[in-house]
């Protein structure tokens, strides 16, 4: 399924992800600004200055971790499609790291949210020993990124609640947190 493990790009058939440079800023705007891909992210988009501090924090995350990040996700076109992510912590290469992912919203319904984690998941699995285990979350009444995470195989581990300053719609069900460990990804590969 995935093209050679390099970290600048990785891709399938429909999704080429490459690393995030200063000019895709607009690209992240455009994205942030759209109220249904943000529905379950924040009560706002955030401003041209966060999101230029955002760009700034995932490059400088590359040249401290050069394997993983957040990679803009294109079509076999060159067209925008969102984002991916697979990360950990900034201070130590951990064991485990989180698959995050954000499509534009004329792409959702295509099996590209699970078709860009599985590539994800199989990088990080077959492409670093270090990994063990992969997580992932969202709101539990986030419907769509659930079943994107069962259908890569990963399980619900449990439900939590955090405190916010200003809740969004749902978030009185809690967030779900997802995972899947190298040892069961490589059960299902069989």
């Amino acid at each position: 399924m995935a093209a050679a493990p390099n970290p600048m790009l990785m891709s399938t058939k429909r999704i080429f992800l490459r690393r995030l440079f200063p000019s895709d800023f607009k690209l992240l705007c455009l994205l942030n600004n759209d109220e249904g891909v943000m529905t379950y992210l924040d009560h706002k988009p955030p401003s041209m200055e966060e999101v230029n501090l955002e760009v700034q924090h995932i490059i400088n995350y590359y040249a401290r971790w050069p394997n993983f990040g957040r990679w803009i996700a294109e079509g076999p076109r060159g067209e925008f499609l969102g984002w991916f992510s697979l990360a950990g912590s900034e201070q130590e290469m951990p064991a485990t790291l989180e698959v995050g992912y954000r499509l534009r919203r004329q792409y959702w319904g295509m099996g590209l949210a699970t078709e860009g984690t599985r590539l994800l998941l199989e990088y990080a699995f077959l492409h670093n020993l270090k990994v063990e285990r992969v997580i992932g979350s969202t709101m539990f009444i986030n419907e769509r990124s659930r079943h994107v995470m069962e259908k890569c195989g990963m399980r619900h581990e449990r439900t939590f609640h955090i405190s916010f300053e200003h809740p969004l719609p749902g978030t009185e069900h809690g967030e779900v947190l997802y995972e899947i460990t190298k040892e069961e990804w490589k059960k299902q590969q069989t």
